[in-house]
């Protein structure tokens, strides 16, 4: 199961990869998250500490690893093919959900476009672990789709698309969805998060059926989440959160849904 999740920052997009990340490793499934954004925290949603989370160097400003890979000696020229199975082994951190995590960093051009060293390697790992790894794989991403680039996009199993009840949101998740179709990704989804009421209810459902835009799941909002943030834990410990419960209800729907 290979699932990647986006949408609008502070949406809640990095709590579901990381529940669906431990959901996944919960049913017995090897998991790989990673964490491509360029603000990453999945460490912490993960139950790492943020003295551990802030020691953990991205794999694209890891010069000598990028150097490693990519070097030819000559200026400006970089090889582009070359194994990744060795940092997949190397760099991923354990977590206390059984999950392991490998923080990116950032692609900050189409794969189509800038060629520079680090931009490589982290291209090349995302086709690696999308194509080639039998494990279940949950990328936390920006929003947009491009760093998943239109080489690997159409071998994700689903791309969930969260947003709020609030128009901008909605509005982006939007943006994101027509992004993903041109790429050629399939199983396109909107996830709710966040409702606090009906009224937020019907708005994204509303939008949702405006736009012809599949939801797969509604999170209710839940205070437990923002309590457990303030004191730096994760609210994934706690499984009576009827927050978590929801998200981990998503695992179970994306592997009930047909291949």
């Amino acid at each position: 199961m290979k699932v990647a999740v986006a949408g609008k920052g502070g949406v809640g997009k990095t709590l579901i990869a990381g529940g669906l990340a431990s959901g996944f490793a919960a049913r017995g499934m090897k998991t790989i998250a990673i964490d491509a954004d360029s603000s990453p925290n999945l460490a912490l949603t993960l139950g790492l500490s943020a003295e551990q989370a802030r020691k953990i160097i991205p794999v694209s400003e890891n010069k000598e690893l990028v150097e490693s890979k990519t070097g030819t000696g000559y200026s400006g020229v970089y090889r582009l093919s070359f194994s990744v199975d060795d940092i997949v082994r190397d760099y991923a951190v354990s977590t206390p959900f059984n999950v392991n995590l490998i923080v990116m960093g950032t692609v900050k051009a189409m794969e189509s476009g800038c060629m520079c060293a680090p931009n490589a390697v982290i291209r090349a790992m995302l086709r690696h672990l999308i194509v080639e790894r039998d494990e279940a794989v949950v990328l936390d991403l920006e929003a947009g789709v491009e760093h998943i680039g239109r080489g690997t996009a159409k071998n994700v199993d689903a791309l969930l698309i969260v947003a709020d009840s609030n128009l901008k949101s909605l509005e982006i998740a939007k943006h994101i969805y027509d992004l993903a179709s041109s790429a050629g990704m399939k199983n396109l989804y909107l996830v709710g998060n966040r409702v606090m009421d009906s009224t937020q209810e019907e708005a994204v459902k509303n939008f949702a059926q405006k736009n012809s835009m599949a939801i797969l799941a509604l999170i209710p909002f839940d205070p437990q989440i923002t309590e457990a943030d303030m004191l730096g834990e994760t609210p994934l410990k706690s499984k009576d959160i009827t927050a978590v419960q929801a998200i981990d209800n998503i695992c179970e729907a994306l592997l009930k849904k047909p291949a």
